[in-house]
């Protein structure tokens, strides 16, 4: 939910001096998961407010340079089968796209572990630096 937070943040509070930007995983255009338990009263407890923020729904839009890497593996089986097509247990890699964004990845990695992933360390750097994940870009 951090991309999510901090594209409201921008939009909001943005700054004069906004440079590029990576999201991990990002729900941006909603979780499956979330419109099936969303619902529900451990859901509400866990998530809160900010829970009914991440069903489903239509795709928005940034205006600055913003690369999302998403994950095609899970450490959740239950999840793993409700998520249609690759997704890391969480999101689906199609659902993390975003209208606006400069690039996207799809890498082997988990929604849990991305963070720790050297791929995705490597790919974050390059396109803070290149506005591209392939430095040619």
């Amino acid at each position: 939910m951090g991309g999510l937070v901090a594209r409201a943040l921008i939009a909001k509070y943005r700054p004069m001096a906004l440079g590029r930007m990576v999201m991990l995983a990002p729900p941006n255009q909603g979780s499956e998961i979330a419109d099936l338990l969303h619902q529900t009263w451990l859901y509400r407890r866990v998530y809160g407010p900010a829970g009914a923020q991440l069903i489903t729904g239509p795709m928005p839009r940034v205006d600055f340079p913003l690369g999302v890497i998403a994950g095609d593996r899970s450490l959740d089986p239950f999840c793993w089968l409700i998520i249609p097509g690759p997704n890391d247990g969480k999101v689906s890699v199609a659902r993390t796209a975003i209208g606006g964004m400069a690039d996207h990845a799809v890498l082997h990695a988990t929604h849990t572990f991305m963070a720790r992933n050297p791929r995705v360390l490597a790919l974050t750097i390059r396109f803070l630096r290149h506005g591209r994940f392939d430095a040619e870009g």
